[in-house]
């Protein structure tokens, strides 16, 4: 028998059989009436508690099955046959294994869609630059070119290998992030440094277009702040300056391409007991209510995106800013235009 393979069973069996020869032995003792009641008790004992024994390994055999069969085929398990006696409590376990294996796996093929999504939109975002940087890199090769158009190609070349460069760093800055293996620094922020230093890169852009930058504090412009004044007294956060920097250029920059010639961005900030708030608008055409709830998702372009978006940058600034106990939110104004709340908590 299968059953007497278990070593455990074996041993309750040599114990049942002891007591049930000393029962007997026992009964001869008084009188052979009594010798074989108790022989008849000992086997009728004996054959019951085998009987379910064997039943109850049974099922436990079945169940061990139905796993290896879920494991491997993805079978459910009816685990209401399982419900009654001790077995109710391995039930409710296993119950609560199969539920996670399969939030696992589930979790797992998202991640694996996520990753296959992820890689064509990285190499499209490369291919088209790297693609346009070859048609130019022909075009150079050409000895009766013009001057004036060899430097216009020049400079378009320089733009994509730049645009390059950044979907590069970018996507590593990305990749170290859901790696864990970046360490943000916990010092003292000033707010109008940072929001001076964030915005230093773009200053020439957006005076090509014709835009205005406005930070504000209280109502007044701080712009006329000296980089020596003591900054104590202005609002301030604990967090990583460098990458938040980052984070605010991105937003800048978008709200830069998404503002007309003539446009006006708008940069405020306060704070209270609980956290420091920064506030940067602008004067665009703001976001389609369909692209508000995915702003935020890698790779994602909205409706009213530039050719040129490559859907990283304001993942990138969610990213730092959630990471350092922060919150960063978008909305449209009242009055027109986009609007980015970034708060960042003690």
């Amino acid at each position: 028998m299968k059953l007497l393979h278990n070593p455990e069973i074996k041993k309750g069996l040599i114990v049942h059989l002891i007591l049930a020869i000393s029962a007997t032995t026992f009964g001869w003792l008084h009188d052979a009436y009594t010798a074989l009641c108790l022989s008849l008790f000992s086997t009728l004992y004996l054959l019951v508690y085998y009987v379910f024994t064997g039943a109850r390994y049974r099922k436990l055999q079945q169940l061990s099955l139905e796993l290896d069969s879920m494991l491997h085929n993805n079978t459910p398990i009816e685990f209401e046959k399982y419900r009654e006696g001790e077995l109710s409590i391995l039930e409710s376990e296993l119950s609560k294994m199969t539920l996670r294996l399969s939030e696992q796996a589930a979790a797992l093929t998202k991640e694996k869609q996520f990753l296959a999504d992820s890689m064509a939109d990285i190499s499209h975002q490369i291919r088209s630059p790297l693609t346009s940087s070859n048609l130019i890199l022909s075009l150079l090769m050409e000895q009766e070119l013009p001057m004036e158009r060899r430097r216009q190609l020049l400079r378009e070349l320089t733009q994509l290998l730049s645009r390059i460069d950044w979907l590069v760093e970018s996507m590593l800055k990305l990749a170290k992030m859901d790696a864990g293996t970046i360490t943000f620094n916990r010092a003292p922020v000033s707010v109008p440094q940072l929001l001076r230093h964030a915005a230093e890169p773009l200053l020439i852009p957006m005076e090509l277009r014709e835009q205005t930058l406005d930070i504000i504090a209280a109502n007044q412009p701080v712009s006329h702040i000296s980089e020596n004044n003591n900054t104590a007294a202005f609002p301030q956060f604990p967090g990583d300056f460098s990458w938040t920097t980052e984070a605010v250029l991105n937003i800048l920059k978008n709200c830069m391409e998404h503002t007309p010639v003539g446009g006006r961005i708008q940069v405020s900030y306060a704070q209270n007991a609980i956290y420091t708030e920064i506030v940067i608008e602008d004067n665009g055409n703001g976001f389609d209510k369909d692209d508000l709830p995915h702003l935020f998702e890698r790779f994602y372009k909205g409706k009213n995106a530039s050719e040129h978006s490559a859907g990283i940058g304001l993942a990138l600034a969610r990213m730092i800013v959630t990471q350092q106990n922060g919150t960063l939110k978008a909305e449209n104004r009242p009055e027109g235009g986009a609007k980015f709340v970034m708060k960042f908590y003690f």
